[in-house]
């Protein structure tokens, strides 16, 4: 019996990108957006002219570790202070894992399809340039 893989598409994540980037235009603030597909494997990546260098890995890193992990990486802070659960979880997976927030698993139908990475503002405004990118594949 043939099985099928629910994943984010290539026209899924331009669309993700364009309202990431919409977001960011709207704070005044030049980001980088990753978006990776069921996998975890980069669909497509911006990089808004002037984005800090420092936060093109952050992004994809993000948008990794909330699809490998199946929750936001915000969340995933959370449960890695000192005295907390997952408290080291960033050292896992060779030291690529990325707990800041912005980085969000993206679940269709209950199904997680892919997830989003912003880096380059607060960790707020990542969280929001992320959920506005999430949004656009949800309405679409």
């Amino acid at each position: 019996m043939p099985r099928s893989c629910n994943t984010l598409t290539l026209s899924d994540a331009k669309r993700m990108l364009c309202a990431g980037e919409s977001k960011a235009v709207s704070m005044d603030i030049a980001y980088n957006i990753a978006i990776v597909d069921a996998g975890g494997a980069l669909i497509a990546f911006t990089r808004q002219d002037g984005a800090l260098i420092g936060s093109i890995d952050l992004a994809i890193g993000k948008a990794v570790t909330a699809r490998i992990f199946d929750k936001p990486t915000s969340y995933l802070a959370e449960l890695a202070q000192p005295g907390a659960p997952l408290f080291g979880i960033e050292q896992s997976n060779d030291g690529k894992v990325v707990i800041f927030g912005g980085g969000l698993p993206v679940r269709i139908g209950g199904v997680i399809v892919g997830a989003v990475g912003a880096s380059a503002g607060t960790v707020e405004q990542d969280i929001a340039v992320a959920e506005s990118a999430v949004a656009a594949v949800l309405e679409g």
